[in-house]
């Protein structure tokens, strides 16, 4: 359990903005390794998932599709 000491200083409002912007530096900088990867694996998921639909679709429309023949008399 944590004990207040009356002798020690009140926390400001720069202390807390400091600790937060060096969070956030920290945090930042692991995104921006990483946003790379993430932003070819999603390419690579968005092709992916193009081709699939695409497959599909082609396969329902043969599925669906009426044979008409025309003959010449």
């Amino acid at each position: 359990m944590a004990t207040t000491d009356s002798s020690s200083s009140r926390v400001s409002r720069q202390d807390i903005e400091n600790k937060l912007r060096a969070l956030q530096g920290d945090v930042q900088g692991k995104v921006d390794d990483r946003r790379s990867t993430l932003l070819a694996v999603a390419g690579g998921v968005g092709v992916a998932l193009v081709v699939v639909f695409f497959l599909l679709g082609r396969r329902s429309g043969k599925r669906r599709s009426t044979v008409v023949e025309i003959r010449r008399v």
